[in-house]
Order: C-alpha cells, then sequence, then structure tokens
C-alpha cells in the first residue's frame, strides 16, 4: 500500500539498490566518495531525463527550489553543478550501461508473452538500424565524424514483440551500421529485419550459417539469375516471388546459396519494394508485413530522442555523454517496466508526459493514471473544442 511515496520515488522503486551497489562495487564507482554516491548521481540525472529539465543547471535549480522534498526523494542535500558535472566526467559510464541492460533482462522477462504483430511466429523478431546524434565537433573532439563535424552513433537491436532493445552499441559516428553485425550473435530461428544499408552478402551468409533469417531490401545494382518463380498474388501487392542465385564472383563466393526475392507494391502508400530474404517458408506478405515492422526502431529512436534529454548533452567527455545516453535508456526501460507492473493502460509517451508534470505528487501511480484516464474520458464526451486535439 502506498504510504504518501512521491511519484518518483515509487518510480526509482522499481531498481534493485541491492543490485545498483553491487555493479556500483564492481566498478568502484563510490571509491572515496563522501555523500554524492553512484546512486544519487543516478536520481538526480533520472529527475532530469523525467521533468524535461534542458541542462545540468536547470535540473540542480529544480532540485534546489524543491529542498525540502529531496530527503524523500533519496537525494538529501543537493549538490553543485560542479560536483555533478565531475562525477559523469569521472566515474564510470559501465556502471550505468549494466543497470541500463539488467533493467532491459527485467523488461524483457515482463513483456515475453506480449506480441502485438500481425505475423505469429514462434522465434524472436529482432530489428536492427542505428542513428546518428550530432555533435559539435570543437567541443566534442572525441567524436569523429567528418572534417567539420562530430557524431555518436547508436547502434540498436530492437525486439519486435516488446519493443524493448536486446542490444545497444555506441560508436563514433563515422563506423558504418553494417559493422555491427560483426558483434550481434544470431539466435537460431530468430528473424533479423534490416534496411539495405546492411547488404553485405559475408555478413549475411553469417546469419545464414547460425540457423537464422534475416529480411532486407535488395540493392538495385544487385546481378543475380532466377532459378524458380513462386506463385505470386498480385491482388495483394506481390509482383513476384523467386528463387535466385547471385551472379557476382565474389557476392556468390560471400553467399553461396539460394535466396529468395520478393517484389512487393503497398497499396496504402503505391510504393514498390524489394525484399531479399533466406527464408522460403513464410508467405510473400508475410514477409512484406515483417519489413512493416521495421519501423518500430524509428520510433523508438524518435521517442528516445525527442522525450529523453540525449540531443542537449550535459558533459563534454565520452564518459559524460555515454553516462547521459545509458541513463536515458535506463528511463526509457524503467517506464516499460512501469506500463507492465501497473498495468497502465497508456502508452510510454503518455505516461512520460504524465510523469513529467506529477514528479512530486504523493499519490499511488495507479490511482494517478486511473485519474488520468477518466480525465481523458470526459474531456472526450465534452462538447467543448480541445485545442490540441489532432
Amino acid at each position: 500500500m502506498n504510504q504518501g511515496r512521491y511519484v518518483f520515488s515509487q518510480i526509482m522503486g522499481l531498481v534493485s539498490t541491492t543490485s545498483f551497489q553491487t555493479i556500483v562495487n564492481k566498478h568502484f564507482g563510490d571509491y572515496k566518495v563522501r555523500e554524492f554516491s553512484c546512486w544519487k548521481q543516478f536520481l538526480c540525472m533520472a529527475f532530469g531525463q523525467l521533468t524535461h529539465r534542458e541542462s545540468i543547471s536547470d535540473t540542480i535549480l529544480c532540485l534546489k527550489a524543491n529542498a525540502n522534498k529531496m530527503y524523500h526523494f533519496g537525494i538529501g542535500n543537493v549538490v553543485s553543478v560542479s560536483t555533478i558535472t565531475r562525477a559523469n566526467e569521472t566515474r564510470s559510464a559501465l556502471i550505468y550501461e549494466e543497470l541500463a541492460m539488467l533493467l532491459i533482462k527485467e523488461a524483457k522477462q515482463l513483456y515475453k508473452n506480449d506480441n502485438e504483430l500481425e505475423v505469429s511466429l514462434k522465434g524472436n523478431i529482432f530489428a536492427i538500424d542505428a542513428t546518428t546524434i550530432d555533435l559539435c565537433l570543437s567541443t566534442f573532439y572525441w567524436a569523429n565524424f567528418r572534417s567539420t563535424k562530430g557524431g555518436i552513433r547508436l547502434h540498436t537491436q530492437l525486439d519486435l514483440k516488446t519493443s524493448i532493445p536486446e542490444f545497444i552499441l555506441f560508436t563514433n559516428a563515422d563506423i558504418h551500421e553494417v559493422n555491427v553485425l560483426d558483434i550481434i550473435n544470431f539466435e537460431a530461428n530468430s528473424f533479423y529485419v534490416m534496411d539495405r544499408g546492411y547488404v553485405d552478402y559475408k555478413r549475411l551468409y553469417k546469419i545464414h550459417t547460425s540457423n537464422a533469417f534475416f529480411i532486407t531490401r535488395a540493392k538495385d545494382n544487385m546481378n543475380y539469375r532466377r532459378l524458380y518463380s513462386h506463385p505470386k498474388d498480385k491482388t495483394k501487392g506481390v509482383l513476384y516471388d523467386q528463387t535466385i542465385m547471385l551472379n557476382n564472383y565474389y557476392a556468390a563466393k560471400d553467399y553461396p546459396e539460394k535466396l529468395r526475392i520478393i517484389k512487393f507494391r503497398d497499396d496504402q502508400t503505391g510504393k514498390v519494394l524489394v525484399f531479399l530474404t533466406n527464408n522460403f517458408h513464410l508467405k510473400a506478405t508475410e514477409v512484406a508485413q515483417l519489413y512493416k515492422n521495421r519501423w518500430e526502431i524509428e520510433l523508438f529512436f524518435k521517442w528516445i530522442k525527442q522525450h529523453l534529454k540525449i540531443k542537449t548533452f550535459w558533459g563534454q567527455s565520452e564518459n559524460a555523454v555515454k553516462t547521459q545516453v545509458w541513463i536515458a535508456v535506463s528511463v526509457y526501460v524503467l517506464v516499460a517496466i512501469a506500463k507492465k507492473k501497473y498495468m497502465l493502460k497508456q502508452s510510454l509517451y503518455e505516461i512520460l508526459q504524465i510523469l513529467s508534470i506529477s514528479i512530486f505528487e504523493r499519490i499511488h501511480i495507479n490511482q494517478l493514471f486511473q485519474q488520468t484516464q477518466l480525465q481523458n474520458i470526459k474531456e472526450q464526451n465534452s462538447n467543448q473544442l480541445i485545442l490540441f486535439d489532432l
């Protein structure tokens, strides 16, 4: 039963402090630390993420304005900007990377029976993609990208059944996205959906030899020969469905097995897409549908960039940037965990927006979102126009 705990404390209470401290001890995060521990650092940064603060100064100012509540938040005395900046610069970002992966593991267990995809498959379905976060090269000198531009690249493998990231890797933006395929451990009978930037036949063959399946888009200049044409249904958008072999000497050497190529027209957009896969059992329309679901990873990137503070960085070193991004990922997963544990009906976006203005409320989260749901119903039944009803 809720005993007057703040909403912020309830969300942070979803993190196991025992597990967190084990990670901190592993990396000596609290070595020679008197007051401002790694846990307090995480709370301050998470507070800034949840309340959409624009900078560390903005975060500290907001915390000081509510100093009487900081004891109940677990933060205690509010520290200076220089203290939290120094912590972000010097304490290993691996602490928050391991925390994020621990939360991801917990979220996967909570969502393991969820599957909102139209195609029902026993194996896992993953989308692989990367997004680039631009940085000022003169400030972030370590983030090499172009001669006048810096940046980091966020490589992600997203579980499409649960919308929970399975794998995350940060590199400089000059590292091509296809290189991440050398690191991922491919699971047998799982599907990996990628755009054509990942078409590298040697790497695709690695997926094939792992008894896994890939779905991607064929390159326009792909040289191949048709071996067999499968039945097609043009009324469902399937223009052709063929078994092929690669013609180019080096491509055929890198991928010596048969491939399947599908030309599909999307009735909604009118676009014609050509898919490449090593799976010969799914229907052509199911292959197209799985590729369509790849858009979920684009929504993940858009969501985390727009609603969590990773486009404006609160530190200049590589360690500070990684710390901020890993804490942003942790907050995203915490919201997903809260949605499941509290059985909330709202979307992750709606939950985060409500939390951002309710952090200082002493109300149980279930009651908070029940009231919000009732208010939404009341507004929908109202005859008055809603200003931002899009």
